[in-house]
């Protein structure tokens, strides 16, 4: 991290006051706040996302603030300690708006703290454990937790002395079964699905090596309810930094930044109090599947939409995209026409208003989304993005054509850089690669080529209604040129 700034005053609780107008700041008093949630992982994300739709609740419900626990680098500690825990939040949109966050009350590293990390687990006022680590930081292979993995390895053999995030869930649990202290409910707020399945799955094999009474009374007491999560939040960089210390006219060594929109889905179901979560706009919801799958068809697949087409348009940006009218219209009709009517959508979810606040958040200028980034590692993302919606609409027996586009504009994109000779970044790039450069221009032989070569299409390959219409729509791509797509768009 670089220097923050070499202004003399840094934001702190005494800065507060004298803070322009234009900047929000806490509602409630910073120093009542008890603490009744630990977080592992402080990253950007956290910070911008679930400690302030925290923050919002603390002026009625100051028994809810967070202790957040780093699991390696004591880099952000160090750096909003001084600070008395508090930091910026920029929202980034047509008019950028700056708000401090106050709901983090206490910051550890877990390797430099570890006594003081289990001694907050234990705290019978912590109801609420929540968790941004990552995939890596569960230490999962298959449906199960990687007992090989180093840190796992040394935590089975010293249960008391913790590296791992499930050593630290379960010797916290530990200490509560073993002084009669209720259990805390386990929360996980990582982009996996089944996050709250696969977290109790870890944690109990993990309980299960170590101690068989208390993996029984975790399977019987603890929750783990399931979530999702969505705002797009940019890296902090020293631009950020700058802004922000000009506009708060003290320096704040670590600001965040999100786009205006954000989403938290939680399965309503724990094991101690909550927080009163409804209140400060997070959805309660029983399907959290259907959630991730309204996010994945309508959203992720406009996204993959958008940067296959948008970059044979030869475009930067989600932004850039949208503001090119026709890609933006077929964008628009194919989340209303062809999406939507095949995604069994949870209760309560409006996909008229879900889909209007998707476009919205694409047409923000202030967030540069690059296509080329999105359009990576494509034959991992189609499936679960665009060819699943397919199969659904075949078998309601519904027309694929408008939904073959984009899948169209991937071979086409993968053709262009094959023969550009720039590489495709995705685990399959070789058969891609070798699949584009067998290209001849015919539909048929091409789309043939890459169907034989990618296993991502094994469930669609040998039905006729898929293949011709992706032929279809490969063929009216064309040459792959702004001037063949936009026709292929109108």
């Amino acid at each position: 991290m670089a220097a923050a700034s070499s202004r003399e005053r840094r934001l702190s609780l005494a800065a507060l006051p004298a803070l322009p107008a234009t900047v929000a700041r806490p509602d409630y008093a910073p120093g009542e706040v008890r603490i009744g949630i630990v977080h592992f992982g402080p990253g950007a994300f956290h910070r911008a996302h679930q400690a302030a739709y925290i923050d919002a609740l603390l002026a009625d419900h100051p028994d809810w603030g967070i202790c957040a626990v780093s699991l390696h680098s004591a880099e952000v500690r160090d750096a909003l300690r001084p600070q008395d825990g508090l930091y910026t939040l920029a929202l980034l949109g047509a008019s950028n708006r700056l708000r401090v966050i106050g709901s983090i009350r206490e910051w550890l590293c877990a390797p430099r703290e570890p006594d003081a990390v289990l001694a907050r687990l234990a705290d019978p006022a912590v109801r609420l454990v929540t968790l941004t680590v990552t995939e890596k930081g569960y230490a999962l292979v298959g449906d199960g937790l990687d007992l090989a993995h180093p840190e796992i390895a040394h935590d089975l053999a010293a249960p008391e002395a913790p590296r791992s995030v499930v050593g630290y869930l379960v010797a916290g649990l530990r200490a509560r079964w073993r002084c009669g202290i209720a259990p805390y409910t386990a929360l996980s707020c990582d982009n996996l699905a089944g996050n709250g399945q696969r977290l109790r799955r870890a944690v109990l094999q993990y309980a299960q090596r170590i101690d068989a009474a208390l993996a029984a009374w975790i399977a019987d007491a603890v929750a783990f309810p399931c979530s999702m999560v969505d705002s797009i939040t940019p890296a902090t960089d020293d631009a950020l930094r700058a802004r922000v210390g000009d506009a708060l006219g003290v320096a704040d060594a670590w600001p965040v930044q999100r786009e205006p929109y954000m989403q938290w889905v939680v399965e309503d179901r724990f094991c101690n109090a909550r927080p009163p979560f409804e209140r400060v706009g997070v959805t309660l919801s029983r399907d959290i599947a259907g959630y991730d799958r309204a996010k994945l068809r309508l959203l992720n697949g406009a996204h993959s939409t958008l940067a296959y087409l948008g970059s044979l348009l030869e475009l930067e940006t989600v932004a850039d995209a949208m503001a090119e009218p026709v890609l933006a219209a077929f964008a628009e009709r194919l989340m209303r026409e062809s999406i939507a009517p095949a995604t069994a959508l949870p209760e309560g979810l409006d996909a008229g208003s879900y889909i209007g606040a998707i476009l919205e958040r694409f047409r923000n200028p202030a967030i540069r989304h690059r296509l080329a980034q999105i359009a990576w590692d494509g034959s991992q993302k189609l499936p679960v993005r665009l060819l699943g919606t397919i199969a659904d609409t075949l078998a309601a027996g519904r027309p694929v054509e408008r939904l073959c586009l984009p899948v169209a504009g991937w071979l086409v994109f993968a053709r262009r850089q094959a023969a550009r000779g720039e590489p495709l970044v995705d685990p399959l790039a070789d058969a891609l690669a070798a699949a584009g450069r067998a290209c001849n221009g015919d539909a048929a032989h091409d789309v043939a080529g890459f169907l034989a070569r990618d296993p991502v299409f094994a469930g669609l390959r040998d039905d006729v209604r898929f293949t011709r219409a992706l032929e279809r729509a490969y063929a009216r791509l064309g040459d792959g040129s702004p001037a063949a797509v936009g026709r292929a768009l109108s």
